[in-house]
């Protein structure tokens, strides 16, 4: 995921994210068929979907943490059977942004 170039919606100057559990998810796509899977589903209409494309590593390691919240990235989320999830755990984001992680001041650990 981390060396893989990722398509996520951009919508509104920002970017496409949904919250279920307590977490706000960033969601990409591995490539512009999966993409379109959502866009009929969640897309403008009949406007095309603009996206950005970008590193698996910099949504984890960037984009997540400067959310300011418990965020992780959903991936490929309306292809069957097809869905990953990486949350935001130590090991998956940067401990300043894992809400396991025991970093003083992030307001998340334990």
């Amino acid at each position: 995921m981390r060396r893989s170039v990722l398509l996520v919606p951009a919508v509104g100057g920002g970017l496409w994210s949904a919250r279920s559990g307590g977490v706000r998810w960033v969601c990409a796509f591995t490539d512009e068929v999966a993409l379109a899977r959502f866009a009929l589903l969640h897309g403008p209409g009949d406007r095309p979907m603009d996206y950005a494309a970008l590193l698996g590593a910099r949504i984890v390691d960037e984009i997540v943490p400067g959310l300011d919240e418990p965020a992780g990235l959903a991936v490929d989320i309306a292809t069957e059977d097809g869905a990953m999830f990486f949350p935001p755990v130590t090991g998956v984001v940067p401990d300043t942004a894992a809400v396991d992680a025991e970093v003083e001041g992030n307001g998340r650990g334990r």
